[in-house]
C-alpha cells in the first residue's frame, strides 16, 4: 500500500524544449548544451545566418540602400524585425519555457494534487509527452510543411506586392533576385520552421493538461486561488511571453511594411490586430481551459457539501443564541461561535466565486498587452509623438 505522505520527483528530462532532431543537431554544432546554454551563441549564428546573407546579396546588387526599386532592403522593416527581434525572441523563449513548465508541472506534486493512486499514470502521461517532443517523423513532416504550405501562404499572402530588393513584378508574376531566393527559401523557412516547431509544442502542453485534468485530482473547492488549487497554472502563461512578444514584433513588421510602402493606415489593419490577440489568447491560455469542466464540478459539489455544512452550522448559531439553547452565564461578546460563524461564510463566499478558468482576468489582460505592445511605436504613423504625450498626460494626470 501506496505511503499517503511519500514523496516523489519529476523525471529530469522533463521539458517542452529538451528534445528533438533540431535539438540534437544544436547539441552536436555546438549551440547549445543539455540545459540550454550558449543562447548568445544560438542567438547571433541563426539571426546571422538568416539575415547576413540578405545584406551582402542585396547589396551586390545595388537594392540595400536604393536603386530602380520601391522598397530597398534597408527600408524593409518586416526582413529586420523578424530576423533581429522575432527570431532571437523565439530562441530566447526556450529558455523561459524550460524552466517554468517544468516548475509548473511540479506544483501538480507538491500540492498533492495528483494523488498517489494516480501517480503511475501521471509518469506515463509525462513519458509520452516527452516521446511526442523527441519524434522525428514529426519534425521531417514540419521540415515538409514549411517548404509547401506555409511558403505559399508567405508568397502568396504575405509578401511585399512592389518591386523589392527581393522580387520584381513583371506581368503579375514575381521573378525573385539572388537575395530573393535565399530569403524565400532559406531565411523565411528557417523562421516558419521554428515557429512551427513551437505551435508543436505548445500542442504536446495542451494534450498534456487535458490528459491531467482526466485523472483523479485533489482539488479543495475553498482553496483562496478561487481556481480550487490550480491557480498556479495561470503562472505558465508568463513562460509564453517572449513568444508572444515576438509574435507581436512579426506583426508590426508586416503592418509597418503596408503603412510603409502600400500607403495603408494603422487603423486598416484592425481585423487583423483583432484577430492576432484572439488567436494568441487562445493558443496560450486555451490549453488551461481544458480544467473548466472539472472545476465546474469541483464548485458544484463544494456549494452542495459546503452549503449543507453552513446551514447545519446556522440553525445550531441560531438555535443557541437567539432560541434559548445558550447557559445563562455564557458571554456572547468573545464567544468562538461568531468567528467559526464568520469563518463558515467565508468559506462558502470562496467557493461560490470559484473562476471558471485556472487563470485571472488579469493574465488575460497581460497576455493582450503583450502582443500589442510592438505596435505601439506605429501609432506614430496616426498621431505625433507631441500630441501623443500630451494625451497620455492628460490621462495620466
Amino acid at each position: 500500500m501506496m505511503n499517503n505522505n511519500a514523496t516523489f520527483s519529476l523525471p529530469d528530462d522533463f521539458s517542452l524544449v529538451l528534445g528533438g532532431p533540431l535539438y540534437q543537431f544544436f547539441i552536436r554544432a555546438r549551440l547549445t548544451t543539455n540545459t540550454l546554454d550558449l543562447v548568445k551563441r544560438r542567438v547571433i549564428t541563426i539571426s546571422l545566418f538568416s539575415w547576413l546573407p540578405l545584406l551582402i546579396l542585396s547589396a551586390l546588387a545595388g537594392d540595400a540602400l536604393g536603386g530602380a526599386i520601391k522598397v530597398p532592403f534597408i527600408y524593409d522593416a518586416d526582413v529586420h524585425v523578424r530576423f533581429l527581434l522575432a527570431l532571437p525572441l523565439m530562441l530566447v523563449a526556450e529558455i523561459v519555457v524550460h524552466k517554468r513548465i517544468r516548475l509548473t508541472i511540479q506544483q501538480f506534486i507538491e500540492r498533492r494534487i495528483i494523488t498517489p493512486p494516480s501517480r503511475p499514470e501521471f509518469d506515463d502521461l509525462i513519458n509520452s509527452a516527452m516521446r511526442l517532443r523527441n519524434s522525428v517523423v514529426i519534425e521531417v513532416m514540419l521540415i515538409a510543411l514549411v517548404l509547401t504550405v506555409t511558403h505559399q501562404l508567405w508568397a502568396g499572402q504575405i509578401a511585399l506586392e512592389s518591386a523589392t530588393w527581393y522580387a520584381s513584378i513583371k506581368e503579375g508574376q514575381r521573378h525573385y533576385s539572388l537575395a530573393g531566393y535565399w530569403y524565400g527559401y532559406v531565411s523565411i523557412p528557417v523562421f516558419q520552421f521554428l515557429l512551427a516547431r513551437w505551435f508543436f509544442r505548445i500542442f504536446i502542453w495542451a494534450r498534456f493538461l487535458w490528459q491531467v485534468s482526466q485523472l483523479d485530482l485533489c482539488l479543495v473547492p475553498t482553496h483562496p486561488d478561487r481556481a480550487a488549487g490550480l491557480g498556479f497554472l495561470g503562472g505558465s502563461a508568463a513562460a509564453f511571453m517572449p513568444l508572444l512578444l515576438s509574435q507581436g514584433c512579426l506583426l508590426a513588421g508586416l503592418v509597418a511594411n503596408q503603412i510603409f510602402h502600400e500607403g495603408k493606415t494603422l487603423l486598416d489593419f484592425k481585423p487583423e490586430i483583432l484577430a492576432s490577440v484572439v488567436f494568441f489568447l487562445i493558443l496560450v491560455l486555451g490549453p488551461l481551459c481544458v480544467f473548466a469542466p472539472r472545476l465546474a464540478q469541483v464548485k458544484r459539489q463544494g456549494l452542495l457539501e459546503y452549503g449543507a455544512l453552513a446551514n447545519r452550522y446556522a440553525r445550531e448559531f441560531d438555535d443557541k443564541w437567539l432560541r434559548g439553547g445558550a447557559p445563562q452565564d455564557e458571554p456572547l461578546v468573545g464567544s468562538g461561535d461568531i468567528q467559526s460563524l464568520n469563518d463558515m461564510a467565508g468559506s462558502f463566499e470562496v467557493v461560490q466565486t470559484m473562476r471558471p478558468f485556472p487563470f485571472s482576468k488579469t493574465i488575460v489582460l497581460q497576455t493582450a498587452i503583450t502582443v500589442l505592445a510592438p505596435l505601439l511605436p506605429l501609432t506614430l504613423t496616426m498621431i505625433s509623438l507631441e500630441d501623443l504625450i500630451k494625451r497620455l498626460m492628460g490621462i495620466l494626470l
